[in-house]
């Protein structure tokens, strides 16, 4: 495994909570329009995880309960400064959204009502679709290039593009637990070669 950054240094509760505060206040789109900035965030800017681990972090929030964003605000949070660290990373990354939302229901009819919000949240769509293209892009650049990770994505590509297709839904937890299966099982298989 590479390593493009340094093993992150232990941070002040208030830098985490800044940080996911930012992250919380400016992601429209859920937690993948979220992964693009989590990676400029913490690769590019901070240098608190390098690709791999980055790339780690995304698959255990992902295939773990919960949005993606709150999974690796409390991975981070904890990695960096433990429990209090985890703590203030979660709160501060839910809580823009609390807020927002709270102060959009005390007027939700006349907020609708406003023409200037629908087209606004009509761009933010558009934005939101490539900022899951991006981050969909940059990580399958990042991803190891190994026969057994090209495989498993080409496998599943074709699943779920020839599933679309034929109108049958699947769900992606099922996906997630095959994907995972078949990782285990070339890791089995690799221990068995080098035992020989």
């Amino acid at each position: 495994m590479t390593h493009n950054a340094p093993a992150p240094k232990a941070q002040s509760l208030g830098t985490l909570f800044f940080t996911f505060f930012k992250i919380g206040l400016f992601t429209f789109g859920g937690g993948y329009a979220m992964i693009a900035l989590l990676e400029e965030e913490f690769i590019q800017r901070r240098r608190w995880l390098d690709k791999d681990e980055f790339l780690d972090m995304t698959a255990i929030a992902e295939s773990t309960p919960g949005p993606v964003a709150i999974n690796s605000a409390t991975y981070l949070g904890y990695k960096l400064a433990g429990v209090p660290g985890a703590a203030a990373s979660t709160v501060a990354v839910c809580l823009p959204s609390f807020l927002i939302i709270y102060a959009i229901s005390l007027f939700f009819e006349q907020f609708t009502q406003l023409t200037v919000i629908a087209n606004a949240f009509k761009g933010i769509q558009v934005c939101v679709i490539y900022l899951i293209f991006s981050a969909g892009v940059r990580m399958l650049q990042a991803l190891d290039r190994s026969l057994f990770s090209s495989g498993v994505l080409l496998s599943v590509f074709l699943a779920m593009t020839s599933l679309s297709l034929a109108g049958i839904s699947v769900s992606s937890i099922l996906l997630i637990l095959l994907s995972g299966a078949a990782g285990v099982a070339a890791w089995l298989l690799g221990r068995r070669k080098e035992g020989k």
